[in-house]
């Protein structure tokens, strides 16, 4: 098979050496093109050492051969990768400014994009655009892997892996010849060319909304009623379902750590603003993780001006009212045809003279309603603000509990294992 190898101006440039290995070893004849940029990363003599062909990206090179109108011609298969937002921006618009873009737009066999980017760059509007509007050329764009990225940030934007891109090249080859290996479905090959190729991305597809940090309830412009959440658990369950593949609303209260990159980030302060943001991210999630802690209670009235201290009056009374069971009303909802999502909430207890942390979380579980409780025993100098973390998953069907211990990275990835594992099962709603 003759492929067109593209190759894009992003520092996951040099795994694309492997790609072109994989396609080489497996007979294939691959004419690789980078950019000028990507020579920035990968020089031309690596391209040409691994292809055995000669490499340009000037289309003024070899004219007698009108390489940039051959090259699309003859190709089988063209693949881009790592597909910049550049790139995709120059696919989508028609540009035709150096030997690639020329090559994709004669290109006359299957194109597939493997995009590679910042995660705020891959989920800007105009990208998005872009993609679409290559998808409905009939162009294949893989969805990026999601995880660690140039720097600190994580999120969805990196290369897919060489094997991954290279299963997905074949099985659109194969499609696009109207052949189909035996031992694989359409709908595997279909998976492959969603970018569902790895059991390590179980929510890809679904919409996961989690709550982090406590919430403030206002007593006057200065003071107010909070709690010690961290939001270093919230903060975890995002990164860990961001690496599983889903897409990520985060609504993020008073939090000691920043949110993930790559979320979808709502801010809100008190219980009632949570509960606003809860009920709408809630329509069209397929998960909702409440790991926020959230106020029973506020204050009945809240000052206009700063609550003064004088001599020889009375400390005032501050007089407190219910905020709402936002975990409650959310199944409510559900249950009244909101919804099917699968909800999961979370328990900060201690024990007492009428019952253990267990006892308590089991009568928690039964008046919420929600599918799955994680619970977990607090105090001074356990849980809040701590790295370390140890909870116990409850369930409404009545499993056998069970216990997480670890890292709240470690924590976190046990309860989002446990939440694709109960999206296999019956929905909750039904």
């Amino acid at each position: 098979m003759r492929i067109v190898l593209g190759v894009g101006g992003g520092i996951a440039a040099y795994k694309v050496a492997s790609l072109l290995r994989l396609f080489t070893e497996a007979g294939h004849k691959v004419t690789v093109i980078p950019t000028e940029a990507a020579t920035r990363f990968v020089g031309i003599a690596t391209w040409e050492a691994l292809s055995g062909n000669p490499v340009t990206n000037n289309v003024f090179d070899d004219v007698d051969k009108v390489n940039h109108v051959r090259l699309g011609h003859e190709a089988d298969l063209i693949v881009v990768a790592p597909a910049t937002a550049d790139l995709l921006a120059k696919a989508a618009t028609g540009q035709a400014n150096d030997l690639l873009t020329n090559t994709l737009l004669m290109a006359h066999g299957p194109v597939l994009f493997a995009p590679a980017m910042h995660s705020e760059m891959w989920q800007h509007p105009a990208t998005c655009a872009n993609v679409e509007t290559l998808r409905s050329r009939g162009a294949t764009v893989l969805e990026p892997a999601v995880g660690r990225l140039t720097g600190a940030d994580s999120g969805p934007g990196r290369l897919p892996e060489p094997e991954a891109i290279f299963e997905a090249a074949l099985a659109l080859a194969d499609l696009a010849e109207g052949v189909v290996d035996s031992n694989e479905s359409i709908t595997g090959v279909a998976d492959v060319l969603a970018g569902n190729t790895s059991s390590e991305t179980p929510l890809a597809g679904r919409i996961v909304t989690i709550s982090a940090g406590g919430t403030r309830e206002a007593l006057d412009p200065v003071r107010f009623l909070g709690n010690r959440s961290s939001g270093k658990q919230g903060a975890a369950l995002a990164a860990a379902a961001l690496e599983a593949g889903a897409t990520v609303r985060f609504l993020a209260a008073h939090m000691d750590v920043e949110p993930p990159a790559g979320v979808e980030l709502v801010r809100v302060e008190s219980a009632l603003e949570l509960r606003d943001a809860a009920l709408k991210a809630a329509v069209d999630s397929d998960v909702v993780i409440m790991a926020a802690a959230v106020a029973d209670f506020r204050p009945a009235q809240v000052s206009d001006t700063k609550i003064k201290k004088r001599d020889g009056e009375d400390a005032p009374v501050v007089h407190l009212v219910r905020n709402p069971d936002i975990l409650h009303e959310l199944v409510e909802v559900r249950d009244s045809g909101g919804g099917g999502q699968l909800i999961v909430g979370f328990a900060a207890e201690t024990g007492d003279d009428d019952g253990d942390v267990l006892q308590h979380a089991m009568d928690k579980l039964r008046r919420k309603g929600c599918d799955l409780l994680v619970v977990n025993h607090v105090g001074v100098g356990r849980v809040f603000g701590q790295e370390d973390n140890s909870v116990v998953i409850l369930s409404q069907r009545g499993d056998t509990p069970q216990p997480a211990t670890g890292s709240k990275a470690d924590v976190a990835a046990a309860v989002i294992e446990r939440v694709a594992a109960e999206l296999n099962r019956v929905s909750p709603a039904t």
